[in-house]
């Protein structure tokens, strides 16, 4: 469903300058991403909204307020976590990265034999592997997809009980190990659907644009928490 609004003016988004402002003096000089098709790039575009996936977004910011940024896009639709760990991890690690996002699980919890537990243990071994090589790691509780007009009303219920479940775990280990969370879960627009698409797994223009302010003003909140 299309939104009648569009980036520049809808409040979620990010306003002229601020991500200037929110990233200015980062440290950053090697972004990498590791996860599925949310990493990779497959949200549906949105007329008024930047074509721009959620990751790249974030790049070219970072690149914008410090020129110069290494970035490596490691993405790969239909992955789940413990095969973004056996693929993602090795190449991510050899890049040499002082920035990383890592989100996958989706996957998993599509699938009504989700097994949170080990889904928690593939996340964890990547944060801390990423971590040990002095790299800042953003994690993510991903907007409640079941909430997507595509979804079929009978999978509503137990679809939204395992994103919900897969996005209060991650938040748990986010505390845990110090991770930059990204927590969109509970965002105000979660339930709105011009955020999905309509294949009923991804998101649209308008939930990367929010998902983008989102990550850089808690990259910002992380940065000023650091310098006090």
């Amino acid at each position: 469903m299309a939104s009648t609004l569009a980036e520049s003016t809808d409040p979620y988004c990010l306003r002229s300058g601020e991500a200037a402002e929110l990233l200015r003096g980062h440290p950053w000089r090697r972004f990498v991403a590791l996860g599925d098709s949310v990493v990779e790039g497959s949200c549906e575009p949105t007329p008024g909204y930047s074509d721009v996936q959620w990751a790249d977004r974030i790049a070219t910011e970072l690149d914008a307020a410090r020129p110069g940024l290494a970035y490596l896009n490691l993405g790969r639709s239909g992955l789940r976590a413990h095969e973004v760990r056996a693929t993602q991890l090795a190449p991510a690690l050899a890049f040499g990265p002082d920035l990383a996002l890592v989100v996958c699980g989706g996957n998993d919890a599509f699938r009504p034999a989700y097994d949170a537990d080990n889904v928690d243990a593939e996340l964890t071994a990547m944060i801390v592997a990423l971590q040990q090589a002095d790299a800042d790691v953003i994690t993510v509780g991903m907007f409640d997809v079941s909430y997507s007009p595509a979804v079929p009303e009978a999978l509503r219920p137990g679809l939204r009980e395992r994103m919900r479940l897969l996005s209060a775990r991650t938040a748990k280990l986010a505390e845990r190990l110090g991770t930059v969370h990204v927590h969109l879960t509970d965002h105000p627009l979660t339930a709105d659907p011009t955020l999905y698409s309509t294949d009923g797994r991804h998101g649209s223009g308008r939930s990367d644009a929010i998902a983008t302010a989102e990550t850089l003003r808690r990259l910002h909140s992380h940065l000023a928490g650091s310098a006090s």
